[in-house]
């Protein structure tokens, strides 16, 4: 749970290592998809500097090929892209690796730079985080066809993800 100010919070869930072919069953990839599906909200964290020297940018696509192939509308789900370990850039290049990443995967959406270690600009991403989930819940409170919109949706996530592991048991 993540509270933002007294009586503002929210619940994160962390998939770590989705890794290439989780939804052809790879590692614990279809447990951590289907996880997914509950969420209003992606957070697309990006390893800047990755231990292994692996591109960012390729280990970006690989989550979203794998979200993609588990459940399209669940890769249609608002996502935000995290890049990590910016602080551990040359100060000079942060902002030109951040601009070229997000150039290379032709990201639309928000984009924060973050250092999850020292909490550089992890408080402005979670109340932006807030904020997007209530403007979320006030447009609901508003508009009851919102929320049933979101239960098709999560419904529909559901159906993908029981159709996909149905055809893995079958392979």
């Amino acid at each position: 749970v993540v509270k933002v100010q007294q009586h503002r919070s929210f619940v994160i869930a962390d998939i770590p290592w989705l890794i290439a072919g989780a939804a052809e069953g790879a590692g614990l990839g279809i447990r951590f998809l289907k996880h997914l599906t509950r969420c209003r909200l992606l957070l697309h964290l990006v390893d800047m500097c990755p231990d292994d020297g692996s591109d960012p940018v390729e280990n970006a696509q690989t989550i979203i090929h794998e979200l993609t192939a588990f459940s399209p509308t669940l890769a249609e789900r608002d996502r935000w892209l995290l890049l990590n370990k910016t602080d551990l850039l040359p100060e000079q290049d942060v902002a030109e690796k951040v601009r070229a990443v997000v150039e290379r995967l032709q990201w639309r959406g928000p984009v924060f730079s973050i250092s999850a270690i020292s909490q550089r600009g992890t408080a402005e991403l979670c109340q932006a985080i807030m904020e997007h989930l209530e403007q979320q819940w006030a447009l609901e409170q508003e508009d009851a066809s919102l929320v049933a919109l979101e239960l098709e949706k999560r419904e529909k996530m559901q159906q993908e993800a029981r159709q996909r592991i149905d055809e893995l048991r079958e392979k």
